[in-house]
């Protein structure tokens, strides 16, 4: 029998539940993170799902919520499943725990069969004890099938608000969590999310079939967090202004691809260094990029709502909105991610008077009428020339700036009606699936090994390619560009890119680069446009609940007597009865009751040098120790109260005889 001292990690004995107490949780948390004692709602959640309860966890970003579930993992017989959409957050994951020594593993879009099918193998024979995996991967038949020899603890659901229709950032694929849940009925569901509201809590847990209700949630109430809105008619010069008087790493999230690059350019024209990050650059690039900034290589990073998920940065001292969210939630998480150290931090969010036409404006952007959409669906039949009746499973790419340059719509409206069309499952529409890079050599084998001419890299990139890869000389075989640089001993995925085009130059193969390409798949044949039916659940009641959230933003920045932090947590369902005292709102409602102190403390002082029911001179109030804007507010005040008069400069009690 192996000793409880060594057993965490997976592979040969299991602790037995009977070891499921807090001094074992707290002996792990030790072991492996170094804490004497859990935070906040931690060891709650972990004796919840340990004892085989669903259960929720509401925890603010930066709470902790991987220590919810990696603790009991590592307790439990079986291997815990950890479904989450963040393929950086998996792999960051996984690259610390195997340095701990934890068997872990993750399975992503972009991993070859051979790669999946070995990792769901190690799984099933007990060699893994925290499986990560994307929830697009869940629906597929080789992990369904393997799921079935698994021995499970429990199932993870991280960002667990993309389940509810109802929630701002619902992804179709998290729906297949119900089918791995009917697979494995026994395994108790962790949800986990950081945003969520009273309604969206509650479908949370009917759409993973929770068997009670069981929710565990902390405040979201962050007190070295100061939330300020600032409305101005220059951005770009606020921004500046922001970023010379806050130090330290900062995040400006703007709404475009296009302002990422030029709010960037602008920053270092000012000698403020600034990447620009969004999900257009390919992935070695956004890799490379937030690891600079991560390495605080780079001070700021411009990004879109495609950055931030996942990122381990507990310094950010500064977040600003450029542009303004479309909802309270996506505001709350984005702006969450400053001051998670617990140092002082700032969220500002910049706004003006266009802002609130624009917002609007995402509403019919978001969710167009139902004749444009269906018009959409009936040049996209006109597009791939399919007649009515047909097209069912048939999958293309999609190409949007040709689609709408032919047929005359706006990529953006396209967008939303495509993905309206998708959740009424009429076609499936994959905004940017990851096509592998192939390779085809066009020289015989015997031609290859007779080349002199190839540098070391050269030569270690085929043959990496060459052991792992086969047919590569009768067709194209995918391979995967970062599994090669590993094998060729080369420092990234960037180098073995650079080494096959080359190779392609030199007419010894040919390289397709790996890319990012839309498709869209016909769920069902095509129908007739007056036959398309878009029920209120995915059109009318899910648009007037994205309106809601719009005006709920609207409110927040156009409030101005009212906490900021308590209208974000008021949003949330979590009643709080003092303001934060440090938000803009707060700041100027403290800087009013000191001006009216001193306002009151002025009168006095005046009324004190009247007292002797003589007239002075106007001049003799400068004498007193007052601000002169004070001093004359004062009296200003006295004067409207008929308290006091004021005659030829000199001033008078009013019971003067």
């Amino acid at each position: 029998m192996g000793s409880k001292a060594n057993d965490e990690g997976g592979g040969g004995y299991t602790p037995k539940n009977e070891w499921l107490t807090a001094e074992r949780f707290r002996y792990i948390l030790k072991k492996y993170w170094g804490f004497d004692s859990f935070r906040g709602i931690q060891q709650d959640i972990i004796e919840s799902i340990a004892s085989g309860r669903d259960t929720l966890g509401l925890m603010p970003t930066g709470g902790g919520k991987s220590v919810t579930f990696q603790v009991p993992a590592l307790c439990m017989q079986g291997v815990c499943i950890v479904v989450t959409p963040l393929i950086a957050l998996m792999k960051d994951q996984v690259a610390h725990l195997r340095q701990q020594r934890i068997q872990a593993a993750a399975i992503y879009t972009g991993m070859s069969h051979d790669e999946v099918l070995k990792t769901l193998e190690n799984a099933v024979f007990g060699g893994i004890k925290i499986l990560y995996i994307s929830p697009e991967r869940l629906g597929s038949p080789l992990f369904q099938a393997k799921l079935r020899h698994m021995q499970v603890s429990f199932i993870t659901v991280d960002e667990a608000h993309c389940i509810s229709q109802w929630g701002y950032d619902f992804r179709p694929s998290y729906l297949h969590i119900a089918d791995i849940r009917n697979i494995k009925p026994d395994a108790p569901i962790l949800a986990l999310t950081a945003t969520a509201t009273p309604a969206v809590v509650d479908d949370i847990q009917q759409q993973l079939h929770f068997r009670q209700k069981n929710v565990f949630s902390m405040s979201f109430e962050r007190k070295n967090l100061t939330y300020i809105v600032r409305n101005v008619e220059d951005k770009q010069e606020q921004l500046l202004h922001i970023l010379h008087a806050v130090e330290g790493c900062a995040i400006v999230y703007v709404h475009s691809r296009k302002r990422t690059k030029e709010i960037a350019t602008l920053l270092y024209k000012e000698d403020i260094s600034a990447l620009a990050y969004h999900a257009g650059l390919d992935s070695t690039e956004r890799d490379r990029r937030q690891e600079e900034w991560q390495r605080d290589e780079a001070r700021v990073m411009v990004a879109t709502n495609a950055f931030g998920m996942g990122i381990d940065k507990a310094d950010v001292r500064l977040v600003v909105h450029f542009d303004c969210p479309d909802s309270p939630e996506a505001y709350f998480q984005e702006a969450g991610r400053a001051g998670r150290d617990g140092r002082q931090a700032y969220a500002v969010l910049l706004c003006n008077k266009m802002d609130i036409s624009k917002l609007r404006q995402r509403i019919d952007n978001t969710y167009p009428p139902r004749e444009e959409i269906k018009q959409v669906y009936e040049h996209l039949a006109y597009y791939y020339q399919i007649g009515v009746g047909s097209g069912r499973g048939a999958s293309f790419e999609f190409n949007i700036d040709l689609f709408c340059q032919r047929f005359k719509h706006f990529p953006i409206r396209v967008e939303a009606a495509l993905n309206i069309l998708t959740r009424a499952k009429y076609i499936s529409y994959e905004e940017e699936r990851d096509n592998k890079a192939r390779v085809h050599f066009t020289i015989g084998r015997d031609d290859l090994y007779r080349l002199h001419s190839l540098s070391a890299n050269e030569n270690n990139v085929i043959t990496a390619m060459l052991r792992n890869y086969s047919g590569m000389f009768s067709d194209y075989s995918f391979i995967d560009e970062a599994y090669i640089a590993g094998q060729a001993g080369l420092q990234s995925q960037q180098q073995v890119y650079m080494i096959l085009k080359n190779l392609s130059e030199k007419h010894i193969l040919r390289f397709i680069p790996q890319r990012r390409t839309p498709y869209i798949t016909y769920l069902q044949s095509r129908e007739d446009p007056e036959n398309v039916i878009l029920p209120p659940e995915v059109y009318d009641e899910r648009k007037k609940e994205f309106a809601a959230r719009i005006e709920q933003m609207i409110r927040y920045f156009s409030t101005d007597d009212e906490c900021r932090q308590r209208m974000l947590l008021s949003y949330f369902g979590e009643k709080k009865s003092q303001d934060c005292g440090q938000c803009d709102v707060c700041r100027k409602h403290r800087h009013h009751k000191e001006q009216k102190e001193e306002k009151k403390s002025a009168g006095q002082a005046i009324l004190n040098l009247l007292s002797d029911n003589k007239r002075h001179h106007i001049d003799e109030f400068n004498s007193l120790p007052i601000r002169t804007d004070i001093l004359d507010a004062a009296l200003h005040h006295l004067m409207e109260e008929e308290t006091v008069y004021m005659d030829d400069c000199f001033v008078r009690m009013k019971n003067e005889e």
